[in-house]
Order: C-alpha cells, then structure tokens, then sequence
C-alpha cells in the first residue's frame, strides 16, 4: 500500500515535493515547477506546501 510522505535525502526545503514525486512515481523538477506556478497564482502554492510540510510524515516515520 502507498503512503505519501516527506522525503529526508535530497530534499530543498522540507521534501514535500519529493515524496509527491515518488507517490506519483514523476520527475520531482515537475513537481516544483508546478507548486512554483500553484505559488504565483495568488499565493495557493505556499498554503498547500505549508499544510503539507505540516501534515506529510517523515519517510523513516512510516516504514
């Protein structure tokens, strides 16, 4: 069964966008790009990546 987490190795802020990448099984540079644009939209991308760093457990928290 999947889970979606934070990822701890290679990450730039707080890993959200690598665990995305790996639930997903995607490159994590669309990732970014896309909560880069979510961000330039009004600010939704900051909110939505704050809430998930908040509530996504570290990787080594569920396995």
């Amino acid at each position: 069964m999947k889970k979606i987490y934070k990822i701890e190795d290679g990450k730039k802020l707080c890993g959200v966008c690598g665990g995305i990448a790996e639930y997903f099984d995607i490159d994590v540079v669309l990732v970014r790009v896309l909560w880069l644009l979510g961000f330039l939209c009004a600010g939704v991308g900051l909110i939505a990546y704050v809430v998930c760093a908040v509530c996504f457990p570290k990787k080594s928290e569920i396995q």
